[in-house]
Formats: C-alpha cells, structure tokens, sequence
C-alpha cells in the first residue's frame, strides 16, 4: 500500500540530497549522468554509497521509451544485465516495467514528469518519478482486472518492495518512489 514517508521503515535512512539538481557526486543532472557508467558486468555497487542517476525530461518528447532506455543503461552498468539467470533477468524486467508505469502515471495525470532518478545498492533500485502533479497516485477502486487501464499501480505495488510519495512542503508536485530488491 501507498506511504508518504520519505523513505521505508527501517536502518536504511534517507536518501541522499535526490532534488538538489545533481547526482551525487556532483555530475550533471542532464542526459544519463551518474556514478558507476563503466562498471563491468555483474560488478557490485560500491560500498561507500548507493550509484545514482538522473534524467531530465525537460523539452524531451516520447518519454516513456526514452526512461526505459536510460533505465536500461544503468542496469547494464550496474551488472543488473545481461542476466545471467531467469531471476536475474525478471528482476530487470521487473524495474524497467515500474519505470514505465510511474513515468506513464506522470504523463496521464500529474502534468508530466519532471525527471527520474534511479539509485541502486547492494540490495534494492530505487525509482523516483518526480513531476509537477497535485494528485495521490492509488491504485484504482474497485479494480477491474478484465477492463484496460487503471492497473498501473497495481502493477508497481505488487512489483516493489514499497512505494509511496514525497512532497516537499511550499513545492508544487511530489515524487513518487518505488523500490525493488536487487536479483539474488
């Protein structure tokens, strides 16, 4: 179910500075920027903190197929691809499906999206999808499971580990966030 804790229970704590306008590490906030980009395959996030990365949609057309591919990348990157195994492998199906269906929410009902974020460690991909929106993402009541439509966030909440909002106080729009388990 929807939270709107910045981050979930637990000893992981917030997430570091996500709306500052950069990644952290201070590269640019622009195309696939991020730590981790010539990381071998099946090489493991470093241990001094999650590899982050960002997109600006701004100006930018046909946004879902271009979050799926900067997605993509960063999963190649991360050693998420190429799968080696079939969990592997619908783990990275899995966090590219999410991406789609909170940057098509965007789209749909909150003005667009502004940027994504994806952040990744030993054990979780944290997707943010922040826009200008004033609405609470819900899944649809009552849920139609033979209609088309409407089973966007279904989707993600079965997906994710957890998902919820964040909304920075005097901000228009909010981000919402999902996070998925790292393949085993």
């Amino acid at each position: 179910m929807s939270t709107t804790r910045p981050y979930p229970p637990g000893d992981r704590g917030p997430e570091p500075s996500g709306a500052s306008g950069a990644s952290e590490g201070g590269v640019a906030a622009t195309g696939a920027s991020g730590e981790g980009a010539g990381a071998p395959s099946g090489a493991a996030p470093p241990q001094g903190g999650p590899q982050v990365r960002r997109l600006s949609f701004e100006d930018e057309s046909g946004v879902v197929p271009l979050a799926r591919d900067f997605t993509r990348q960063a999963l190649y990157a991360w050693g998420w691809l190429p799968a080696a195994s079939a969990d592997q492998r619908a783990a990275a199906e899995d966090v590219l499906l999410v991406v789609s269906e909170l940057v098509t929410n965007a789209c749909l009902h909150a003005e667009g999206p502004d940027h994504l974020r994806i952040s990744c460690d030993n054990k979780v991909i944290r997707v943010e999808v922040a826009d200008r929106g004033t609405g609470q993402p819900a899944p649809r009541t009552p849920h139609r499971a033979g209609r088309p439509g409407g089973h966007g966030m279904f989707i993600v909440q079965r997906l994710c580990l957890d998902w919820g909002v964040v909304r920075a106080p005097g901000v228009s729009g909010k981000t919402v966030w999902a996070e998925l388990g790292a393949p085993a």
